[in-house]
């Protein structure tokens, strides 16, 4: 506590954002006056309700006679800031701080529904076994005209040259060059956060863009992944154009990815326990994809968390149909880069780039952990192409929401409670979206039928 004091006090800091993620990785939270922010460190008196992480994306909460898990008098949690992930604001001219929280019980308990509680839960049982699991994000997204009307198809923003993008631009070093102004702000905005982003390219679609992040610890990598999504939309807007994350915003563009690249080390020694001295891959490192096989299809409501994640999973969309896994092969789910001994991973090609990260880490590492606990076996790895192969991810979010309802391995990891907290603001969710009616269904079938 002390430490954040004396921080916020030599930058100058007038207020500080307290945030959280909520279920669909929304930021929410409290803006308070800094003076006021450090008096609530003194006497632990800031709250946040509870039910905020049974919230949908549409902002709706569940009705009293179908909520299962939060208490029905709307009570408040503690909000506890995080002090390692106090960082500054870049984009306002008013010194501003931003700090990520964590929620307790007033007994003192953590709150399990929080995303990111569920992810340190799953980080407490590889702590556990004597290992550190070590992730990378490459998180993809596309920038886009204003879109004032949300009927209104997305269209490819102007870049510098004055003309839309037409055709794949893929790895264009010109195509990025279109949208330096936006760049430069990212670049500068995440040194400012410390973001450890490295590595922007092209995507195959218009103005999509993709940005990779080094690689580090798991839980500190979600922060950053959360922060991230708020700093290039942040930075579009300044330049009248959005930056969105959806799963599959443009037809006939590909979808965008949050790819996963994971490994274990040892806690103590920091040895990559998925390689062998000689280079050969362990039995921990097929075990753990083994368990990504059997169990990612149970944990898609966190890795395709909403019914447009759906639309990204198809036949040569550049997004993986099924979890086979193969050696520098990009059609399946699971594939394992060219790397040497310490850097031996596998990459979890099959999480959308509109997934709540906290989630979407948790989710990927506990498959993989629970394959390394079973001592499963994978498939043997194939090679050409995975799309000539059945589809065996799930096509819809429904068929996800049961498969996870039933998995008792991800539940008992995960928490009981999460898992139901995240089934019921699913469901809802995608009630709402059975109500609306669609321009495809007004085209075809209004006079047709």
């Amino acid at each position: 506590m002390t430490d954040m004091v004396v921080w916020l006090r030599e930058n100058g800091i007038t207020e500080v954002e307290c945030l959280v993620a909520d279920q669909s990785g929304i930021a929410r939270g409290k803006i308070l006056p800094a003076a006021k922010f450090i008096r609530s460190l003194e006497d632990d008196s800031l709250r946040i309700p509870e039910d905020l992480f049974v919230q949908t994306v549409t902002g709706s909460f569940p009705e009293e006679q179908e909520n299962r898990v939060t208490d029905p008098a709307m009570r408040d949690v503690r909000l506890r800031p995080d002090p390692r992930s106090l960082r500054m604001v870049p984009w306002y001219d008013e010194p501003t701080a931003q700090v990520i929280g964590d929620c307790y019980q007033h007994d003192g308990s953590v709150l399990e529904i929080a995303p990111r509680q569920v992810l340190r839960r799953v980080l407490t049982a590889y702590e556990e076994r004597g290992w550190r699991p070590v992730v990378a994000p490459e998180l993809e997204f596309f920038l886009t005209r204003v879109n004032e009307d949300p009927d209104y198809p997305l269209e490819p923003p102007i870049g510098q040259s004055k003309r839309p993008e037409s055709g794949s631009q893929s790895f264009g070093i010109e195509a990025i060059n279109e949208f330096d102004p936006v760049f430069d702000d990212v670049y500068d905005w995440c040194e400012a956060q410390a973001l450890d982003v490295d590595t922007l390219t092209h995507e195959g679609g218009a103005a999509q863009m993709e940005m990779n992040f080094n690689h580090g610890d798991a839980l500190a990598l979600a922060d950053q992944v959360f922060l991230f999504k708020r700093t290039v939309r942040k930075a579009a807007l300044k330049h009248d154009m959005y930056a969105t994350f959806m799963a599959k915003p443009m037809e006939n563009q590909p979808g965008s990815a949050m790819h996963i690249h994971q490994s274990v080390v040892e806690a103590k020694s920091g040895k990559n326990i998925f390689a062998k001295r000689n280079g050969d891959h362990t039995k921990l490192f097929t075990n753990h994809i083994a368990g990504l096989q059997k169990h990612l299809p149970a944990a898609m409501p966190l890795l395709a968390p909403n019914v447009n994640s759906y639309r990204r999973l198809r036949r040569y969309s550049d997004a993986p149909i099924n979890l086979h896994w193969g050696w520098e092969n990009r059609t399946v789910g699971l594939r394992v880069p060219e790397a040497g001994r310490d850097a031996r991973r596998v990459e979890n090609r099959v999480a959308g780039a509109d997934a709540n990260p906290y989630l979407a880490i948790a989710a990927s590492l506990v498959c993989g952990f629970l394959g390394m606990t079973s001592r499963l076996q994978p498939t043997k790895p194939i090679e050409g192409s995975a799309y000539r192969l059945a589809q065996t991810l799930p096509r819809y979010l429904p068929d996800a929401l049961d498969a996870l309802r039933r998995s008792k391995p991800l539940r008992a990891v995960l928490g009981e409670t999460f898992v139901d907290a995240l089934i019921m603001v699913k469901e809802i969710e995608h009630r709402a979206y059975q109500q609306v009616i669609s321009s495809w269904e007004r085209e075809h079938l209004l006079l047709n039928v």
